[in-house]
């Protein structure tokens, strides 16, 4: 792609303007799926509670979650008096960068990536990891202390099951002998030709694959593990203090992790 704008573009410029495509091409549809995944989330809850659940806007209620995306956006953003302005501000911006950044790695076919570097899976590591911060920002910054005792919580949980997400996907690693995803990919579609490993992967693993459901899950504060909404306070968690479009990217970065887990 960057050769098409060098005819007319500095090599600086073709290149920046290519890459700028290249991540429109991921996030675009990334957050039209998002906005899949948060009504299908919410059909599926209604469903177990016997309701209907977003039903009017658009058929089958499927303009749900754009509707909502525009009441947000139209809304005013509250900022407690008492909140670090500052802080309380980047916190969400934290969370949503972080969660986009991760999908850099993630290969969407033989050369469809937008990073394809050898330590992919170690930059996965190290990219969702940071994505405690934008928690404990959120919780710490906004001086009231159910959203801090929510991102006490959060953050534990977060950390406690990077450890064991890291250690299913040595696993992989060992197996596959590399950190570069598309290398994983490639050993998987290898082992699909032969009999034993008929599913594509070492039937060793198979335990791992059901540790890494439990720890992704717990990772995305999903149920049982959305500890980060107590029962007992009644609140929203350590976004409570949000409102507008800063309690939207909290929702963003939150639903672009659970299909960045389902990715891996």
């Amino acid at each position: 792609m960057t050769n098409w704008f060098t005819g007319f573009l500095p090599y600086g410029g073709a290149w920046f303007v290519a890459t700028l495509i290249d991540i429109l091409v991921i996030a675009l549809p990334l957050m039209l799926a998002v906005a899949m995944i948060i009504y299908a989330d919410r059909k599926i809850w209604a469903a177990m509670a016997l309701r209907r659940g977003p039903n009017v806007v658009g058929p089958f209620g499927l303009l749900q979650s754009f509707a909502d995306g525009l009441k947000v956006f139209l809304q005013e953003t509250i900022i407690p008096s008492a909140a670090n302005r500052g802080l309380f501000l980047i916190a969400p911006i934290i969370t949503f960068t972080v969660a986009l950044a991760a999908w850099a790695v993630i290969p969407f076919g033989p050369h469809a990536v937008l990073a394809n570097i050898n330590v992919g899976l170690l930059y996965l590591l190290a990219i969702s990891s940071t994505g405690v911060y934008g928690v404990i920002l959120s919780g710490w910054a906004s001086n009231s202390k159910y959203p801090f005792y929510s991102a006490i919580r959060a953050a534990a949980q977060m950390v406690s099951y990077e450890v064991s997400i890291g250690f299913v996907l040595i696993t992989v690693v060992l197996w596959a002998g590399t950190f570069n995803l598309n290398g994983i990919v490639d050993m998987q579609r290898a082992h699909v030709l032969h009999f034993i490993n008929a599913f594509g992967f070492n039937p060793l693993l198979f335990p791992m694959a059901v540790v890494f459901l439990i720890s992704s899950m717990a990772e995305t504060q999903r149920a049982p593990f959305d500890l980060t909404e107590a029962e007992s306070e009644i609140v929203a968690g350590y976004q409570t203090e949000y409102s507008s479009m800063s309690f939207a990217l909290f929702w963003l970065g939150e639903y672009g992790n659970v299909l960045l887990m389902c990715a891996l």
